[in-house]
This record gives C-alpha cells, structure tokens and sequence, in this order.
C-alpha cells in the first residue's frame, strides 16, 4: 500500500501563481516514483514541474533517487526543477 503523497510546503503558492497567470495545472504527487509535481499547460506549451521548497537548505532540496532516474530518462518536452512560484512563473516565460 502506497502512502500519501508528499507535497512540499509551497506548492500551493507555486499552483496559485501559475492559474492567476493563466496556466493550467494538473497535480500528479500522488503517481510517485520519481513523476514530477506539476503538469503545466501554458500558451500551448506542455511543462513537467518539480517543487522543491527554497525556503529548505539545499541538501533537503536535492531530487531523491526515483526523481534522479524518471527525469534521466525523460525524452519529453520541458522538464524543471522549481523552489517557488517566481521560478515556475519564470519556467512558463511570464517573468
């Protein structure tokens, strides 16, 4: 049995800022093993999210080893690594 998804402190705020932006976004926490966060829809662009909270020192930033394979193999379209809404709001090319 699966636990609960873990879900960083500022995700909300990151999912927030990116739909007043005029995203669209689909979490897939719960899928786990190494999936990204966040599926991101913006002006016909299609963006993979990973939230990592900023606001922790970045040895408790660092992707875990099922993040470290899924995004090694990943052939897609745009992947990234976010610490806050600035930086995804950035990813989608708003700021």
């Amino acid at each position: 049995m699966r636990r609960a998804a873990k879900i960083d402190a500022n995700q909300e705020a990151v999912v927030i800022a990116l739909r007043a932006a005029g995203a669209t976004v689909q979490s897939l926490a719960a899928v786990g093993k190494g999936v990204p966060d966040l599926l991101v829809g913006y002006k016909g662009q299609t963006l993979l999210m990973e939230v990592k909270d900023g606001r922790k020192p970045p040895s408790a930033q660092k992707l875990t080893e099922d993040q470290l394979t899924w995004h090694g193999n990943w052939k897609g379209g745009a992947l990234a690594v976010v610490d806050g809404p600035e930086a995804a709001l950035r990813m989608i090319g708003v700021i």
